[in-house]
């Protein structure tokens, strides 16, 4: 007696493998929106600038709409540096002032 015809079997296999690959490929990947990434994206906005240009001319609808986007993605990157810089500004100052506070109870500790 069969368990398990080969047409059950083949279609088995297809249908785990084919899980298992959304899964795999499905899942999101965890990426840093680090200024790396932010350089990646305003490099990639330039050249298809450049692309634009070389396809339709300097003066085109395209190569306006990639300055556009140019554009965009610069000011955005700008703001993220800056929120970035304010950001360590403040932590930096924070364990500037906290460093104080303890420094000075160090004062009043008795030293051997």
């Amino acid at each position: 007696m069969k368990l398990f015809s080969i047409r059950g079997l083949k279609t088995l296999l297809l249908t785990t493998a084919g899980f298992a690959a959304l899964t795999l490929v499905g899942a999101p990947s965890a990426k840093a929106n680090g200024p790396s990434d932010c350089r990646r994206k305003v490099e990639r906005a330039e050249w298809k600038l450049e692309e634009a240009i070389e396809r339709h001319g300097y003066y085109s609808r395209q190569a306006n709409h990639e300055r556009h986007e140019l554009r965009e993605e610069q000011e955005s990157c700008s703001r993220k540096e800056r929120r970035w810089r304010e950001h360590e500004w403040r932590e930096h100052r924070n364990y500037e002032r906290e460093r104080r506070y303890y420094n000075e109870d160090d004062r009043y500790r008795d030293r051997d």
